[in-house]
């Protein structure tokens, strides 16, 4: 079935529910960035394959937004499908919420009533409260718990797929779930008929200190929890739990029940609540659960309105977290770095051989002999030539390009360790480079040294950094369309907040020592060749009122792409710096004839 034809059945089905408009995200009752298969409706109704993304079908046109990481990929995997592109943050380009209010008038039943479908299960709360800011209007919807009009048309959808669940030790988590229960009651203070209620699948994860592989890439379970002021309880797959963890979730005073009877526990709880209130972070719990508890009570004091203090405190990785850290990054780096070595002596003259996915697979072959792995964080970017400019360009039978001994490579890759999460990006010079080639290599080089390097007040945020890594580029007058940097969890998700690194941040959040977070500029040339270059960087103590940066990722850059004369002095420091210390720390792990090349590949500019 064609994107057309799906699209035209959607119609049919929304004259049939009486919708004006279908809203369709990337997202799933967890408002999980990335999803099981299950869940991934967006990209079966669009054929657009990007994490990031919304749908909305009208009965007469469809619309998709996306961020500047997908503008090139939308454009080419939305051709011919009918489908508008929506770049977000474009200039004369709506949000989606703006282009709905704009056009809530063409929504509106004859009794005034907003004709807006979606999956209740898969729009968080947060959304649906500013859509009704942007106009009251919208708090007239209606929609039922099942409306899920995708499902009627996706005739052979993946299943929801439950895996066994496993511990984490406190010799990686370096708190009990005890403790952490704890310290979640003391933030939380909840009155003797109140609960806290919990879909975020990576806050579960972390709080209980338990993981999975429910989600490609990402080692959560699919669940659900219920705090209340003196236990808990976890909705989740009966059979994905052994006894002995069941056993030791029990004596932790949290009871298990059935992930299908979560929305059933929640309104009964809602009936029997005599004036407790229900806590929630609107950001990740679903409008369909939220009415859900009291039907959707017109009472709003039975409900409290959070952040969740568990975004906070799985950011701040503790002491045993760190040391962790640094752990799995040298064992990330010996692979990553055992690689780039094979792709420049023993391919040299005949990178012919490969092919972007074959690159991809050997680089996951490395680290599989890696202690304590488990997967790849996210899908692997292989990306070659004019691919790279392709901000997330991910490599299939159709486009998997063959390289040649000239140009760029670019390797966008991360593993799940349980001493943490890895994410790192190297651009690889496989023969030849222009000149153009090497100057924007360097200058998003001196980016990503200048951003590590910096020295800050207490209470920046990544807002206040940003410029350090652009700035190169804008002397250039180039520039790259993502943010800068990203956190990262601890054998959690790649991407985890609350912080980041960016120019434009609706609510920034400062920097605390324990945060992880990714360093990566980059510059896309369409058509062309495409350069980042990303590290990992934990935020540390830096005197009394400061807080710096270490770096963690351990993986040497291609010095054959830097232009010396290019660098500044305080440039050249810090680039030998940090080659300096990759020597010394990945050097006892590496053969004799590895270590030569490192030592050469390293040498001070």
């Amino acid at each position: 079935m064609t994107v057309i034809e799906k699209i035209e059945k959607l119609r049919f089905l929304m004259k049939e529910h009486g919708f004006k408009m279908y809203l369709i995200n990337s997202s799933d009752p967890h408002s999980s960035e990335y999803t099981a298969s299950h869940f991934k409706t967006r990209e079966y109704m669009s054929g657009f394959t990007g994490s990031a993304g919304t749908l909305l079908v009208t009965m007469d046109k469809a619309y998709l937004w996306t961020d500047g990481r997908y503008f090139i990929q939308a454009a080419q995997q939305l051709d011919g499908s009918g489908i508008t592109l929506m770049k977000q943050g474009e200039k004369d380009v709506p949000s989606i919420l703006e282009f709905l209010a704009k056009n809530i008038d063409e929504m509106k039943n004859e009794d005034g009533s907003v004709a807006l479908g979606f999956d209740p299960k898969t729009v968080s709360r947060s959304f649906y409260e500013k859509l009704c800011e942007k106009d009251p209007g919208f708090c007239t919807i209606d929609v039922p718990p099942d409306t899920d009009l995708v499902d009627k048309i996706w005739t052979d959808r993946p299943p929801v797929r439950f895996t066994p669940v496993f511990e984490l030790e406190t010799e990686y988590t370096g708190k009990t779930r005890a403790d952490k229960l704890r310290e979640l009651s003391e933030k939380l203070e909840l009155g003797e008929n109140d609960i806290f209620v919990i879909s975020a699948l990576d806050e579960i994860a972390w709080l209980l200190n338990i993981r999975g592989s429910d989600v490609k890439y990402t080692p959560v379970a699919l669940s659900y929890l219920i705090i209340r002021k003196d236990r808990a309880e976890l909705f989740i797959c009966d059979y994905a739990l052994d006894e002995k963890l069941r056993q030791e979730l029990s004596a932790d005073d949290i009871e298990i029940k059935p992930y299908e009877s979560f929305y059933e526990e929640l309104e009964r709880a809602g009936n029997e609540s005599n004036g407790g209130k229900m806590f929630f972070d609107k950001d990740t719990l679903s409008y369909g659960a939220y009415c859900c508890y009291g039907k959707g009570s017109a009472d709003t004091s039975a409900y409290k309105a959070i952040r969740s203090p568990i975004v906070l405190m799985k950011a701040l990785k503790n002491d045993t977290e760190c040391e962790n850290i640094r752990k799995a990054h040298i064992i990330d780096g010996i692979a990553v770095t055992k690689l780039i070595y094979a792709l420049k002596t023993g391919y040299k003259g005949r990178h012919s051989e490969l092919t972007e996915l074959h690159v991809a697979y050997m680089l996951d072959e490395l680290r599989r002999k890696g202690d304590c792995y488990l997967y790849q964080s996210f899908e692997p970017i292989s990306a070659y030539g004019e691919h790279a400019a392709i901000v997330h360009y991910s490599a299939d039978e159709e486009s998997n390009a063959r390289l040649d001994d000239k140009g760029f490579l670019l390797l966008d890759t991360g593993g799940q360790y349980k001493y943490g999460t890895t994410d790192i990006t190297r651009t690889i010079a496989l023969g030849e480079l222009s000149e153009e080639e090497k100057k924007a290599y360097t200058a998003v080089l001196k980016g990503n040294l200048r951003l590590a390097a910096v020295k800050f007040k207490k209470g920046c945020s990544g807002v206040n950094l940003d410029v350090l890594a652009r700035q190169p580029l804008w002397e250039m007058g180039l520039d790259f369309n993502h943010g800068t940097g990203h956190g990262v969890g601890y054998c959690l998700g790649v991407h985890e907040g609350p912080q980041g690194i960016r120019m434009r941040d609706q609510s920034p959040v400062p920097f605390e020592a324990g945060m992880l977070t990714s360093d990566e500029p980059g510059v896309y040339i369409e058509g062309k060749f495409g350069i980042r270059l990303e590290n990992l960087m934990l935020c540390v103590p830096c005197d009394d009122d400061l807080l710096c940066f270490e770096t963690v990722t351990v993986v040497p850059f291609d010095r054959d792409a830097v232009i010396a004369d290019d660098l500044t002095q305080e440039d050249k420091k810090l680039l030998n710096d940090y080659h300096l210390a990759v020597y010394e720390k990945l050097s006892p792990y590496l053969t004799e004839e590895e270590n030569e090349w490192l030592r050469k590949e390293t040498a001070p500019f």
